[in-house]
């Protein structure tokens, strides 16, 4: 893109600069710090010419917004013509408690759903199981039922409200309770709108809610990619998250190549089931963090773009251009939020947020100021809401696409998490791919090496955390807490044990024995866990039967 002689020019005008007005000054006034690092502990150069990027392509490496590679987005107007979704993150309690919420949210102007589980319904145990002991509504809310589902989506209109839901091993359990209740409301599942996170390979690498081992696990996701390409033209039947990796303290870079190697993964799964990747592929959505190092965080997106488009036309062969979009949701980084000072939070979510929507985010969610010290209040919820509201309406960043493209910086850092990338893609293919690489410990050993470096320099003083280990004034805040209904525990108790009194339980050990031979069989599982849910077969009773057949995951303790 760039004339050699005028590089070497450049390269002259640079060395004389740093020998003399660059000099003179420091000398005078040296820099704060010996090394400048982004979030990820990666050096940032003090100044970003042509000469960084001078091999980039236009054409190749950037493109117009809209248009293959999509390193400048996947529309060509982005939010000129449609904001992002904005979708706030919400569950605790009981499913009457959330529901609330939910409305809440919505006349508050939130675009679509976002639904938190708690710990027993992720890891796909009833409420009154002993092994959920003292963990309900805590981190979500409990669903341990097509009744709870039905309490919980009550008045939502799901023919018209887009919803996502954070769920991953009992994922095709939990989708097909969303199927029935909307059925319940006369709304088709070829009407329904949204995303399962349904991410299970980010769960053996970071998050740790897991159930089955790898392999039954894998042939579950494939089961509902299979059938939602054959019956819920419209909903994402995996959502791709890096999100939780970098929640577990990996860096920007580990971020995105685990999380693309992943949906690489699920891609050869279903392809190998016999589904045609332009079937499936533009329903496949990705879920990335948007934390602190603002640049970094807006590289790592046009980076992802350009990768994934690039995989998918040239590995794997789609031509359908819809299959080479990367569609993602974010989240800011919870990780980044802090309990002291936590009305700095607000200002480090707005920051997050922004380096989001510059990246081109399809989707996004803020989270609160008191999220260090527990479930979002009504009035943080609202506060985060309005962060998105302000950008989208005040700030103006909306106003052109890819306003950051052609910068120096952003470009070079834009290739270097790129070939960051690949170079993690050829270690786990010497690995023998994801399922060994996960066995190994190599994804889990990568992150927890980054995180330990995170940690050590905010312990050495090499990174500032405001109000934690610089500007700390000592002064206490007080901040209101969310309170649970302290009866929801009991109600929920009460009512799985009226269901299982009124139900037809013979039509639900029918239903139940039917599962379990698919299960032993090849068969795509999802109808038979549909037909066990409309029989109101409790979740547990669902994963029960599926532990039986496919066993419970130890992870290895060399790990």
């Amino acid at each position: 893109m760039y004339d050699k002689d005028k590089l070497k020019e450049l390269q002259i005008a640079k060395e004389k600069w740093e020998e003399t007005t660059l000099h003179q000054s420091t000398s005078q006034f040296p820099e704060r710090k010996d090394k400048f690092i982004t979030t990820s502990s990666e050096p940032v150069e003090r100044v970003y010419t042509p000469l960084d990027v001078a091999d980039m392509d236009y054409v190749d490496d950037l493109g117009m917004p809209g248009e293959y590679p999509y390193t400048r987005g996947v529309h060509p107007t982005l939010h000129r013509g449609k904001l992002w979704t904005m979708r706030m993150f919400a569950g605790f309690g009981t499913a009457e408690e959330t529901n609330q919420r939910f409305k809440y949210l919505l006349d508050q102007g939130s675009m679509g759903l976002s639904i938190a589980y708690d710990l027993p319904t992720l890891m796909g145990y009833d409420t009154d199981a002993p092994e959920a002991l003292g963990e309900f509504g805590k981190c979500g809310v409990a669903v341990s039922s097509l009744k709870d589902m039905e309490i919980l989506l009550n008045d939502i209109p799901l023919d018209k409200v887009s919803t996502s839901m954070t769920i991953n091993s009992p994922a095709p359990m939990i989708w097909a309770m969303y199927i029935a209740a909307a059925e319940k409301q006369g709304v088709s599942p070829d009407k329904l709108r949204g995303t399962t996170q349904n991410d299970i390979l980010k769960e053996f690498i970071a998050q740790k809610e897991f159930i089955f081992p790898p392999e039954p696990s894998m042939r579950l996701v494939t089961d509902t990619v299979e059938f939602g390409t054959q019956q819920l033209p419209l909903w994402n039947t995996i959502s791709i998250s890096g999100y939780h990796i970098r929640e577990a303290g990996s860096t920007a870079a580990q971020e995105l190549a685990f999380t693309l190697i992943d949906g690489l993964e699920y891609v050869r799964w279903s392809v190998e089931r016999g589904l045609d990747v332009d079937d499936f592929a533009p329903r496949l959505s990705f879920f990335f963090n948007a934390h602190n190092d603002f640049f970094e965080e807006i590289a790592k997106y046009r980076a992802a773009r350009r990768i994934w488009a690039r995989e998918m036309k040239e590995t794997f062969g789609a031509k359908n251009p819809r299959s080479w979009l990367m569609r993602f949701h974010s989240q800011t980084a919870g990780v980044s939020l802090t309990a002291q000072q936590p009305e700095n939070n607000v200002v480090r979510v707005a920051i997050q947020a922004l380096a989001a929507v510059l990246g081109g985010t399809n989707s996004l969610h803020t989270n609160s100021m008191d999220e260090a010290l527990a479930l979002p209040s009504e009035h943080a919820v609202t506060v985060a809401l309005r962060t998105q509201q302000i950008i989208a309406e005040e700030s103006g960043v909306t106003n052109t696409v890819d306003p950051l493209a052609g910068s120096f910086f952003v470009e070079s850092q834009t290739n270097h998490i790129e070939e960051q990338t690949y170079a993690y893609f050829k270690q786990i293919e010497e690995l023998g791919g994801v399922l060994p690489a996960i066995e190994k410990g190599f994804f889990q050993g990568e992150i927890a090496d980054a995180a330990y470096r995170y940690q050590l320099e905010i312990d050495q003083g090499e990174r500032n955390i405001v109000g934690v280990n610089s500007f700390n004034s000592g002064e206490g805040f007080e901040i209101p807490i969310l309170a649970m209904d302290p009866e929801g525990h009991k109600r929920q108790v009460q009512r799985l044990e009226d269901l299982r009194t009124e139900r037809d339980n013979g039509a639900v050990g029918q239903a139940l024995d039917k599962l379990r031979i698919a299960c032993q069989g090849t068969e795509n599982t999802m109808p038979y866990i549909l037909d066990a849910v409309r029989a109101y077969a409790t979740l547990g009773e669902i994963t029960n039967v599926m532990r039986e057949v496919f066993g419970e995951y130890e992870e290895p303790t060399n790990i």
